[in-house]
């Protein structure tokens, strides 16, 4: 290969380049960004960084003589557009294109754009520019949506002195991805810190309220605020591969590999769907650590060295004093067994079909340790929570 190139300035992206350089690659090699700003680290944009300033050199994943030292030819601020397996194209927004021998896809995931009046959404750097100014001067803060970026949100909202109130049409806080008694020990949390959680709530219309929004909710109360966060969840960011042969569903439809089934053409991070054989079903994973991972083990796969990836996913969130770490892939329909419950600890593990799927620590990094051990050696759930 002579040209490969990297769409996505995402951290599985820059985890490509990086690992490409490392075996050994020595052709041209093309890291392409739809944002105008180098490849940088996205989880303190809801959390430090919207504390405490938003600085774009301080969040670079990597220092710009970085790049420049391994040769890395930078095509910043122009969204991929379309691909063409066929010829080996791939098209931006400029109306440019570049030819490649070799392709990851690292294009990430996104949040949809907010379309109602009024509102906000925190998806990239600009945005949480954005909304620090707008936190600067607002007394009140609405989130729609408790998962985790509306959650460290609120938090560091409230953090900041504002008076701040979380609406989700689910029955807690995070369930979807934690369950039902994780959420309801953040929304205890929460609520002790001076956030209103307002769950099974919806929202019915929004509307211009002098220089804020107004917000019927479904339960038929009105609320009013200076800034309305919209964080209801993000997508994979496939459209870009529309008609291109790639397979898309769930994001990039990978073989255990991370290779795509196109020549010369592998997806790593948010956009991947692959077959996790440690977990025996296929997943999508969007956060840091699989990013990191998965960029390296997709760049191995181009490069000829093709193995399965197999990982026990982790990810934290940080939200007030509560330092939640999650291993392993729990389910909602996992069942779930409290091993650890104080006001300031938790912790839960998870069984699925007889084996541990999954566990969150929070505020336990002793326990952290042992059960992602036992997640990854396939431990019998039964023996585990009765040990």
């Amino acid at each position: 290969m002579k040209r490969i190139v990297v769409v996505g300035g995402s951290l599985a992206g820059v985890s490509a380049v990086d690992e490409l350089r490392s075996r050994g690659f020595d052709g041209e090699l093309v890291l392409a960004g739809a944002e105008p700003h180098l490849p940088y680290t996205r989880p303190p944009l809801s959390k430090e960084a919207l504390a405490s300033g938003v600085d774009a050199p301080q969040l670079a994943l990597r220092d710009p003589r970085w790049y420049a030292e391994r040769d890395v030819t930078l095509k910043l601020g122009q969204a991929a557009t379309g691909l063409d397996v066929r010829d080996r194209l791939v098209s931006f927004a400029d109306g440019t294109t570049l030819s490649y021998d070799g392709l990851v896809i690292a294009t990430g995931s996104a949040i949809p754009r907010a379309v109602a009046p009024g509102t906000v959404e925190l998806r990239d750097l600009d945005d949480a520019r954005r909304l620090d100014g707008l936190l600067a001067t607002a007394r009140t803060v609405l989130v729609i949506g408790a998962g985790f970026i509306g959650m460290e949100t609120a938090a560091t909202a409230r953090n900041r002195g504002l008076d701040v109130t979380v609406v989700d049409v689910a029955a807690a806080p995070m369930s979807r991805a934690l369950g039902s008694h994780v959420g309801e020990w953040f929304r205890a949390k929460h609520e002790a810190h001076g956030v209103r959680i307002l769950c099974s709530t919806g929202v019915d219309r929004f509307s211009p309220n002098g220089s804020g929004t107004r917000a019927e909710l479904s339960t038929r109360e009105v609320l009013s605020a200076d800034v309305v966060l919209v964080a209801t969840g993000a997508r994979a960011s496939t459209g870009w591969l529309a008609g291109s042969g790639v397979p898309v569903g769930d994001g990039v439809e990978c073989e255990p590999t991370l290779a795509t089934g196109v020549p010369g053409v592998v997806a790593a991070g948010d956009v991947a769907r692959w077959h996790n054989g440690l977990f025996g079903e296929p997943m999508r994973v969007e956060h840091w650590t699989n990013a990191v991972e998965q960029g390296g083990h997709a760049a191995a796969t181009l490069l000829g060295d093709a193995r399965p990836f197999e990982s026990v996913p982790y990810f934290w969130t940080d939200q007030f004093d509560a330092k939640l770490r999650c291993v392993g892939r729990p389910l909602p329909g996992d069942d779930a067994e409290v091993l650890v419950e104080t006001e300031s600890k938790l912790v839960v593990a998870y069984g699925r079909e007889g084996r541990i799927s999954g566990a969150v620590c929070v505020n336990a990094a002793r326990q952290l340790a042992a059960l992602r051990q036992a997640i990854a050696e396939r431990v019998p759930f039964a023996g585990l929570v009765h040990s």
